[in-house]
């Protein structure tokens, strides 16, 4: 199992990073919290991952925080949960929102993550209300959010989205909604949390 990639960071995307760890690039699947703290190309970064493997695919999964990685390995449990799902969840929400969702039963909120229906979202209160307690997680973010540079904060805010699953035209009418009710939002991140539960 790989437990972390440490090295130069080649590339980044709102959905996955690349690592080049001695000449050889490790693709790994990233939520949008850990884009907005990873560094720029060509810096040094450690990601901690979860290392999945299935009959068609080997991926690797990426995160910043031991909290980010460990709610998603507990969602990933939970029957009809799979890595995109999971990783969608930690899109929209922070893990110490998925945890206060989860804790307060509130169902209504869980479905607003794309990919989530009432069924699995009160299966997912079920099954991870008792492994939170028993876990001891407490869901706390491992460093702020940082506000992007420059004006790619939509473009990246829509390539997230569509990759969670939505339609283009859906995306960008998402995007633009946030914006009309907040123009002053200049971070991808936020951008797709508040279009994730709108």
């Amino acid at each position: 199992m790989i437990d972390y990639v440490s090295g130069s960071l080649a590339t980044k995307k709102p959905t996955e990073a690349v690592i080049d760890v001695g000449g050889i690039g490790y693709r790994i699947l990233i939520p949008t919290s850990t884009y907005e703290r990873l560094p720029e190309p060509g810096e040094d970064a450690v990601l901690l991952t979860h290392h999945h493997v299935r009959e068609d695919a080997i991926t690797l999964f990426g995160f910043l925080s031991t909290e980010e990685r460990r709610v998603f390995e507990l969602m990933l449990g939970v029957s009809g949960i799979g890595p995109k799902l999971a990783l969608a969840a930690l899109s929209a929400l922070r893990p110490s929102e998925i945890k206060q969702r989860i804790m307060d039963r509130d169902v209504a909120m869980l479905t607003r993550i794309p990919g989530v229906g009432k069924k699995t979202a009160e299966r997912l209160v079920i099954e991870l209300r008792d492994r939170f307690e028993k876990d001891g997680l407490d869901g706390a973010s491992s460093g702020a959010d940082s506000a992007m540079g420059d004006d790619n904060f939509r473009a990246d805010a829509m390539a997230a989205l569509e990759a969670l699953g939505l339609s283009r035209s859906a995306a960008e009418k998402a995007v633009l909604g946030v914006l009309r009710k907040d123009s002053s939002i200049r971070n991808a991140e936020e951008i797709i949390r508040l279009a994730l539960r709108s």
